[in-house]
């Protein structure tokens, strides 16, 4: 940096939470920061430096005094002396952004795909320390909203809830849908943390964060080596400035990965010596913001993509105050604009029509790479729009997450039939703080259950003109409660492999149907075995052989049964899963699932895997043999922890295979 004359001054703003933020030091409701702005010959620059209070190495009670002192200094000397600040992280973060705001004369720090809004970064939800339910619905409305890393800050309740919480998560996703990392914050002792981290392995967390106290390197060493679960330091880190220290404590601990925050750990100079004594030990590392408002997230935001770490970061905190400060650069949810969504984007190959990629869901077999065209997806979008008979000018909301097809559609119809797209970042409450009265949504199932249960979002859900449901089965129950919505509600029909849905059926009025509706350009068959074949030109350069047992009307019009591989040919009877589990659903006081054991005589026996619990079997049981004829009943009943489901909340039926499978050979499995 050249030297030149520069005028400092400081503006300390109190931060108001929009919730109480709970950590294992206390809760935070307001927090203070402050603003240092840098000024010279007509430019200027803005930082941010956000001590935290009993965290940070540098949080004294003169705080403002010292920073102060350090402006008038940087004022004599004409420049940014590094090496004379190393004791203060946060003071150095915050003049380090200052100075790189000054000389780049715009928010837009670096040069980068991500600060162009041309890319995104990954990164985790954060969860935040509360009691079981408040930290279930947290989890929940990430889930929701499209994240695969979650982070949850464990220490503040009794650990059996807290680890009862994570056993909930992989009830319902496993290891390949969601990463789950954990942050004790030094809450557990020398004494008890090898225990509880061997727990936590049972889990398939990937990593936790500081799991006992910062200064206890011998014990913490000793924890790296025993414990099956990785080890990230984190508060570890604090107050070692120089590089010696450094090296001395990552050759002491030799932790799996390490955490780094710009504002405790050195400002972007002091992490990046963190960062190559890490690369040279094959220590992982990613980096966290540590609660500062949108300037100072801006900038560590725009820092870390210069780094191409792909391990998802820990940025999600721009959103936890209620008097943010707006920039010019939106990133507080580090996604591009929508409206330069699919710009460079392969897999929405929009400006050039060269082929792009997508993964499948797996619906049609195996997950695979999947070629689009954008022909393909203008043919798909048109299809919709011509049914749904939408104009230019209509207004549509986006509040899917746009990695998936799905949500890539609704861009596609945005731009051929020119609606007017209104994007609200993914939620399970996507109508909670818009008002505006849409002709065309999509949501997904559980979206649209959770509107239903506000007086003001089912007010407004039904005051959407044209509403699709997909992503997942509609239960039966919700079902019944659109049925009576005054406008048109479908449930759509389709996969990756055909751009979205190639038909539509309709859940409410005159036409509701349990039939789907095909779009004209798609041809249907059925092979030898009941599944659905598709043959959709328009989409699809080749038909396409689905799972998907059906049953087929001579219009066209089709219904889904259920999956070829859920069938069980029991005594040369086949039994679809879906449809014992539809009659039993009434019966069932917890989650279950029908799945199968091979049988000596019959070929197969069906067994009903049911959640432990209360309930009194026998009677159970009665009322099975009262709702099903001898043939559908289930032969072995297999009491379990828990019903083991896949993403989606669909279960996984692999898995509960493999459960009966094993109760079965050790006679676990009572007799019906």
């Amino acid at each position: 940096m050249s030297s030149a004359s520069y005028q400092l001054s400081i503006i300390r703003y109190p931060l108001q939470f929009r919730f109480p933020a709970g950590t294992s030091r206390g809760v935070y409701t307001t927090r203070d920061v402050w603003y240092v702005t840098v000024f010279s010959h007509g430019r200027w620059g803005v930082g941010e430096c956000a001590p935290l209070p009993n965290l940070s190495c540098d949080a004294l009670p003169d705080y403002e005094k010292t920073l102060t002192r350090i402006c008038r200094e940087i004022e004599e000397r004409k420049c940014l002396d590094v090496e004379t600040l190393r004791p203060y992280p946060s003071i150095l973060f915050g003049l380090e952004t200052a100075f790189r705001h000054f000389e780049t004369g715009s928010f837009k720090l670096w040069n980068t795909p991500f600060s162009r809004s041309e890319a995104g970064i990954p990164i985790n939800g954060l969860i935040w320390m509360g009691d079981y339910a408040h930290m279930l619905k947290q989890v929940e409305d990430k889930i929701q909203a499209g994240f695969r890393c979650i982070k949850l800050k464990i220490g503040a309740i009794d650990f059996e809830e807290e680890w009862a919480l994570l056993r909930h998560i992989r009830r319902h996703f496993t290891t390949a849908d969601i990463e789950l990392r954990v942050d004790a914050n030094g809450a557990f002792t020398p004494v008890d943390a090898l225990d509880k981290l061997n727990r936590l392995a049972e889990l398939g967390i990937h990593s936790i964060e500081q799991p006992i106290r910062p200064g206890q390197q011998t014990d913490m060493a000793r924890l790296v080596a025993q414990s099956p679960l990785p080890i990230a330091l984190d508060e570890e880190l604090i107050g070692h400035h120089c590089l010696e220290e450094k090296q001395r404590l990552l050759d002491a601990v030799r932790p799996q990965y390490i955490v780094l925050k710009p504002s405790l750990h050195g400002g972007f100079s002091g992490c990046r010596e963190w960062i190559e004594e890490a690369r040279r030990r094959h220590i992982g590392w990613w980096i966290t913001s540590a609660l500062e408002s949108n300037i100072g997230l801006n900038a560590i935001a725009q820092w870390c993509a210069t780094l191409h770490n792909p391990l998802p970061q820990g940025l999600g905190t721009g959103e936890l105050f209620t008097n943010n400060i707006a920039l010019p650069l939106q990133l507080s949810r580090l996604t591009s604009p929508p409206s330069l969504w699919w710009k460079g984007n392969p897999s929405f190959p929009w400006d050039n029509g060269a082929d792009g990629e997508v993964v499948t869901s797996g619906s049609t077999g195996t997950p695979r790479r999947l070629k689009v065209k954008q022909e393909q997806m203008i043919a798909s979008a048109r299809q919709t729009c011509s049914f749904l008979e939408l104009r230019e000018g209509d207004k549509a909301l986006l509040c899917m997450p746009l990695q998936y097809i799905g949500a890539k559609m609704m861009v596609a119809r945005t731009i051929v039939a020119g609606l007017e797209l209104t994007v609200c970042p993914p939620s399970g409450h996507p109508l909670k703080e818009i008002d505006t009265p849409f002709r065309f949504a999509a949501m997904l199932p559980l979206q649209v259950y959770n509107s239903l249960q506000t007086p003001i979002e089912r007010e407004r859900l039904m005051r959407i003109e044209i509403l699709l449901i997909g992503g997942s089965a509609i239960d039966p129950e919700l079902e019944k409660e659109i049925r009576n919505f005054p406008n048109a509600v479908y449930s759509t029909y389709g996969m990756t492999e055909t751009l979205s849905h190639i038909a539509l059926r309709r859940l409410n009025g005159e036409e509701a149907s349990p039939y789907y509706r095909p779009f004209p350009s798609v041809e249907l068959s059925l092979s030898e075995e009941n599944t659905l074949i598709i043959y959709a030109p328009l989409v699809c350069d080749v038909p396409l052989i689905t799972n998907d047992i059906a049953e087929l009307l001579p219009d066209g019009y089709f219904r889904i049964l259920g999956r070829k591989d859920n069938i069980i040919n029991s005594g040369g009877i086949k039994l679809q899963t879906e449809t014992l589990e539809e009659k039993l659903r009434p019966l069932m006081p917890v989650p279950f699932a029908i799945s199968s054991v091979p049988h000596p005589q019959l070929g197969e026996a069906v067994v009903l895997l049911i959640e432990k619990g209360s309930y009194n079997l026998r009677l159970l049981q009665e009322e099975i043999a009262s709702a099903l004829p001898k043939y559908e009943r289930p032969r072995y009943i297999c009491p379990v922890e828990i019903i083991p489901l896949a993403g989606n909340g669909k279960i996984d039926r692999q898995v509960c295979k493999k459960l009966c499978l094993s109760q079965y050979k050790n006679s676990d499995c009572g007799r019906s």
